[in-house]
């Protein structure tokens, strides 16, 4: 079994913590990590914008990973939400049968 982290950014708490106990609850994760107090510094629509966000890393299975990004960005309040994959090299076997038993 792969064990797969999902990253994502959100305008604020309330909606990683919304989007994160609904994706849970849908069996897309296993667990949500919620990050405050992320700075944004990108490029939006020719200007240079700044902003103040929430990071989330989901932890889900390599069958769940597709379905969970949809789900995400499907739920996100951005346009052009982030939502990514950091496939994880290694990982302790009772931790990848917990996110196993815990997705799908």
């Amino acid at each position: 079994m792969s064990v797969i982290s999902v990253y994502a950014v959100f305008a604020d708490a309330e909606e990683a913590e919304r989007i994160g106990r609904q994706v849970i609850g849908e069996r897309l994760a296993a667990c949500v990590n919620i990050i405050p107090g992320v700075r944004s510094i990108y490029r939006w629509k020719g200007a240079i914008e700044a902003a103040d966000e929430v990071a989330a890393i989901f932890k889900t299975s390599d069958d769940q990973a597709n379905a969970l990004m949809a789900r995400i960005a499907g739920l996100h309040s951005y346009d052009v939400p982030c939502v990514v994959t950091w496939p994880i090299d290694k990982v302790l076997a009772p931790y990848a049968d917990w996110v196993e038993d815990n997705t799908g």
